[in-house]
């Protein structure tokens, strides 16, 4: 029974993950920049509204107006101006929760780091997908980012839930093992080495190795905050919309931190 249930889940988990995969892949492919990132805006805007929502819990106050205007808007400004769009994104979004805070005297420092945490939490991190599409090859190197992020989420997460003995963080996610690490950074970066292998993405296979060893480890923290989060306000997911993985913020909470990591990465080794 302890092997069944982790594998039954484990399936529920990947056909809810292959219906999002079917969506970023039509997006990447036939989407363009844009395309992309009208599909994040909408993943972006469902994980910001449930990470508001577990802030509130916790006696926060964001203006989920602002912050969610401005996860809608940065994809599109990062398709449309490249980072320097993304950065004016997130540059409106401070200047309009500083205006807000100056505005309502009920309005806490902490309502309004809770605005901008969110958004750019969200929002400003997942856009940089966007940014990698804009990349020299950057049609291999999105769907790189997307397989490697769905790869080390199934993969560490059917080897760390019947063979994991080893806790990484039991105060913050108890079923989280080394093992499971491992077991995801190996596959990570295989990942990433086979799309250098089948595609001419300009990159050496040391430094997609390296790309995809830096993805594992963002892929980890992305999770472990998200968690840590949930456990701060008690709940034990964020939303109830994707069978399997709870909310769109426990879904994404990987791909959020992977996608700002992979671009910069990907930087650092050379593409352009």
């Amino acid at each position: 029974m302890t092997t069944r249930r982790p594998l039954k889940d484990f399936w529920i988990r990947t056909a809810s993950a292959a219906a999002i995969g079917i969506s970023f892949l039509s997006a990447i492919f036939f989407g363009g920049s844009v395309g992309l990132a009208a599909l994040v805006a909408v993943v972006a805007a469902l994980s910001t509204y449930e990470l508001f929502g577990i802030l509130r819990r916790e006696r926060r106050l964001p203006n989920e107006v602002f912050g969610l205007a401005a996860v809608v808007a940065m994809p599109f400004a990062a398709a449309t101006h490249g980072l320097a769009g993304l950065g004016a994104g997130f540059g409106a979004l401070l200047v309009a929760s500083l205006a807000w805070h100056l505005a309502f005297r009920q309005v806490r420092a902490s309502d309004t780091a809770a605005t901008v945490f969110g958004a750019a939490y969200v929002g400003f991190c997942l856009s940089h997908l966007v940014l990698i599409r804009q990349l020299d090859a950057g049609t291999e190197l999105a769907l790189a980012t997307v397989a490697s992020v769905w790869a080390n989420d199934s993969f560490a997460y059917l080897v760390g839930s019947t063979l994991g003995r080893h806790k990484m963080a039991p105060r913050i996610s108890p079923k989280k093992s080394w093992e499971g690490f491992a077991a995801g950074t190996l596959l990570t970066v295989a990942v990433w080495m086979l799309t250098g292998a089948v595609a001419d993405v300009g990159l050496g296979a040391g430094s997609l190795a390296a790309v995809g060893a830096a993805a594992s480890l963002a892929a980890v923290v992305g999770d472990l905050a998200e968690s840590r989060l949930k456990r701060e306000a008690d709940v034990k997911d964020s939303g109830t919309l994707l069978p399997g993985h709870g909310g769109f913020l426990d879904r994404f909470d990987s791909m959020i931190v992977v996608s700002i990591v992979a671009y910069y990465a990907l930087l650092a080794a050379g593409a352009r």
